[in-house]
């Protein structure tokens, strides 16, 4: 028993298969993250390392140099950059196109991990890190309050920054600008000189004095006890009264005798501004697996509790970025044209088939291929992103083609008189190898894409897996509930003038008679005259290719988009 004769013999089978498939891929949509492009990461490491006070010429050389060495040897390199500014190295290592990039990013970690105990003294820990595009932050927010600018930032940093990294998708909340509490200790040169002291002998007094560690453990008959000494500093007045050293006279150095310590703020690098008004930046990134319109939202409603809680304080968040806004807007905007696609191929079937019954067996594949790939989607991960969106957009003709075909066949067979089971049964079996060929050209256009390495393959990869599987799943509708169906709902449409879709059917047939009509003439004189179209064919083609090779036709790596936003990047001479 063929599957056609099962799913007419046992319509109930097919349709407990399909409303599974149904819940199931309804299920995956829900669980699908939406994103505005596939998971693109260029085959590219970055290798940052700090050295402060060094000039431009010490980092090339001691840091620089040895880092570069150090990568060379890794398999797969295609080049290797760098650039070495006062205080900060910078090297960027490009390999191929085909490598891992989690592979040769350990890789790269052992080779610098080997060389640290070689670098200076006074250079900090390199930092390595892939280029991965969806780790921008999803959200830049300005945060603004009627509170002291000190005490403000403080309360940010102890209250808002840890109550934001706690939710859901958030992986890191960083804070731009504002004046974050600094204790300074101005020390006193000749203060220092007369009292035969060092700088490095005063800030190893601070050091060892400003701390908390446990001594021990006391035992006794009720229990045990754990033994600390508290040293930090609990105020101003504990630090300038801090012993430093002892005179040769044996009197005590305070540190306030020798420096001024003030209760200041960090020297400004970064200022955040909000329509012109000073304020404290947010950024907040998401989680690598999370859905960045989930998190936006999430941390959009906690934000507003945030307000509401802090409503006297003046505390108010200025939303200047948000990334899923484009993102779903984009996602949208594909949604509307797959909804247009459906109904224009809707149209097109009306049109052609001259039946609501016939159009209505044939657009049923339509949806139950389309939410089944949900099912396919959520399996290997995929995201609704612009490319498995348009890859759903481009296959809605094509799901329709292996059911037109048997349809097509089922009909003609109830012309000839056999009722509509055997009919259905017939016509399928004798056209199931044109419609397995019409699938399997799909297949093995876009499968090939799938295998595609590096950044296109990560781009292309999703878009061609959504067409085939969901151009695989409607020729298994096709062999399946479109003749299901065609059993016992289709019957043979006769075209009068008497109804109005008659007179619109006959008025169509009337129309494509004529263009007919019109084609056959163009197909008779283009066989009579074969050399003008082979030269005028060749002409077109050697056209075709020169536009690209004169510059008419230019080229990309992806088109342009329109975000509705700009940046501003002013640089300003050396030393400012």
């Amino acid at each position: 028993m063929t599957i056609t004769e099962l799913a007419i013999k046992r319509p109930t089978l097919i349709v407990v298969i399909f409303s599974v498939l149904g819940v199931l891929g309804l299920f995956s949509y829900s669980m699908l993250n939406y994103e505005l492009l596939p998971k693109i990461s260029p085959p590219i490491i970055t290798i940052n390392t700090l050295y402060p006070g060094a000039s431009p010429y010490e980092v090339e050389t001691n840091v620089t140099k040895l880092i570069e060495d150090a990568v060379a040897g890794i398999d797969k390199i295609d080049a290797v950059r760098s650039s070495s500014f006062e205080g900060a190295s910078f090297v960027f290592v490009e390999f191929k196109q085909d490598a891992k990039i989690d592979v040769v990013l350990q890789e790269a970690t052992r080779k610098v991990s080997a060389i640290v105990s070689q670098l200076p003294n006074g250079a900090k820990q390199p930092t390595l890190s892939k280029i991965a595009l969806d780790e921008t932050p999803v959200l830049r927010i300005g945060v603004t309050s009627e509170m002291d600018s000190r005490q403000f930032y403080q309360f940010l940093k102890d209250r808002i920054q840890p109550r934001l990294s706690k939710l859901a998708g958030v992986a890191q909340v960083v804070l731009t600008g504002g004046e974050e509490r600094e204790i300074k200790v101005n020390l006193d040169a000749e203060k220092l000189h007369a009292y035969g002291l060092s700088v490095l002998h005063v800030t190893q007094a601070i050091k060892s004095a400003n701390l908390d560690f446990p001594t021990g453990k006391i035992k006794d008959t009720d229990g045990q006890f754990i033994v600390r000494i508290a040293g930090k500093f609990n105020s101003i007045d504990d630090l300038r009264q801090l012993v430093v050293a002892r005179s040769r006279q044996g009197s005590d150095i305070h540190l306030d005798d020798i420096a001024e310590v003030q209760d200041g703020t960090k020297e400004l690098s970064q200022l955040a501004r909000v329509n012109g008004s000073t304020a404290v930046g947010l950024q907040l990134l998401k989680q690598s697996d999370a859905n960045a319109v989930n998190v936006s939202k999430i941390v959009r409603e906690e934000l507003k509790k945030i307000e509401d809680e802090f409503k006297a304080q003046g505390v108010h968040f200025d939303v200047a970025q948000d990334t899923s806004t484009f993102t779903l807007d984009a996602a949208n905007a594909v949604k509307f044209d797959l909804a247009l696609a459906i109904a224009m191929v809707a149209i097109i079937m009306l049109l052609f088939l001259h039946s609501i019954r016939n159009s209505l067996i044939i657009l049923v594949a339509i949806p139950t291929s389309l939410i089944s790939t949900f099912v396919f989607m959520y399996a290997l991960g995929f995201t609704l992103n612009l490319m498995t969106l348009l890859g759903m957009s481009l296959v809605i003709g094509i799901l329709v083609d292996d059911s037109i075909v048997v349809l097509e066949n089922i009909y003609h067979h109830l012309e000839k008189g056999k009722e509509p089971r055997q009919a259905a049964l017939v016509g399928r079996n004798e056209i199931g190898f044109a419609a397995l060929s019409i699938t399997l050209v799909d297949v093995v256009v876009f499968l090939p894409l799938s295998l595609v390495s590096g950044l296109v393959g990560n781009i292309m990869r999703e878009f061609a897996l959504v067409v085939v599987g969901s151009t695989l799943m409607s020729l298994f509708v096709s062999f399946t509930i479109t003749p299901m169906l065609a059993s016992r709902f289709a019957k043979l449409e006769r075209l009068t003038d008497r109804t109005l879709m008659g007179k619109f059917a006959l008025a169509f047939e009337k129309f494509y008679h004529a263009f007919t009509l019109h084609y056959d003439r163009l197909l008779k004189w283009s066989l009579s005259h074969k050399k003008v179209v082979v030269a005028a064919s060749f002409l077109l083609f050697v056209g075709s290719c020169t536009l690209p090779a004169l510059g008419v036709i230019g080229n990309e790596f992806i088109a342009k988009t329109d975000r509705g936003e700009f940046g501003v990047t002013i640089e300003l001479p050396p030393g400012v």
